[in-house]
């Protein structure tokens, strides 16, 4: 792909209702631009995946899109081994929905366990949480945030967090969750087509985490808000259902490997299905 077809592919996913960010193709694409695929007809696009690697060890799938008039005829095969051929040997993830399972199964895949959207309103008035100091991300060294980033997540993913923590302000906002100097959580919320996400959530506790959710959705009352949250962490499950939130989609986290050792206990929301 080139940055003109990601445009293009997240534009079919808000069509297909996955909702997207609305600067999602700009950092998707930051994250390794050779891993995005479209597949033509006579010059005309038909279909998508993405397969980002990040680094030598571990990619992600996603983005996984025939076009309507264009499915049953083997298009979507080729896109699927074109983006498994080009992350390898890699550990590959991904976020599938749970009724294709076992067709992610006749290639290697494994359930890992399961995502679940959350669904909420922000409120009018949201009390903030005690005890628990919150800064903007762009006052912390972008290194700090970065290794903070990478013990939450498979591994380091750099460019993605540059572009990711720098979305246009009227549209994003990222906060982290200090105790004295040492980073204790990262959030992210970001205007999408419909409401606004939050991605990540990572929080060292509950507290922080809840914190972190409140001072993201104080300045939205009345909008939308989705939260996607690992269904084997019960305290981001506890978080979401606090804040009256409902379970309105699921998806299967799925490997070719043994998952990676991420901290789920500190995962309260995932940062993107697109991307892991």
């Amino acid at each position: 792909m080139t940055a003109r077809h990601a445009a293009i592919a997240l534009d079919w996913a808000a069509t297909e209702g996955w909702n997207p960010g609305l600067d999602d193709a700009r950092a998707f694409f930051a994250a390794d631009p050779q891993g995005f695929f479209v597949g033509t007809w006579d010059g005309v696009p038909v279909g998508c995946i993405s397969a980002v690697a990040y680094g030598d060890a571990f990619g992600f799938i996603g983005l996984y899109i025939v076009c309507p008039q264009w499915r049953g005829k083997g298009f979507g095969m080729r896109l699927w081994n074109e983006g498994m051929r080009y992350l390898g040997a890699r550990n590959i993830g991904l976020d599938g929905v749970l009724a294709q399972q076992p067709n992610y199964r006749k290639s290697g895949f494994v359930l890992a366990y399961r995502n679940v959207r959350y669904e909420g309103v922000a409120p009018a008035h949201e009390e903030p949480v005690d005890g628990v100091t919150i800064v903007d991300a762009p006052a912390v060294p972008f290194d700090s945030l970065l290794d903070y980033d990478t013990r939450m997540f498979a591994c380091e993913r750099a460019a993605f967090l540059r572009a990711w923590l720098s979305q246009p302000k009227k549209d994003a906002r990222a906060l982290v969750a200090l105790d004295g100097d040492a980073i204790c959580g990262l959030a992210v919320i970001r205007r999408c087509g419909a409401g606004h996400k939050i991605g990540p959530l990572f929080a060292d506790d509950l507290t922080t985490a809840r914190a972190l959710y409140r001072a993201l959705v104080s300045a939205l009352p009345g909008e939308t808000v989705f939260l996607d949250v690992p269904e084997s962490n019960p305290a981001a499950v506890a978080l979401a259902v606090e804040h009256d939130m409902k379970s309105v989609f699921e998806t299967a986290r799925m490997y070719t490997r043994a998952a990676p050792s991420v901290p789920l206990a500190n995962v309260f929301g995932v940062t993107t299905f697109e991307l892991g």
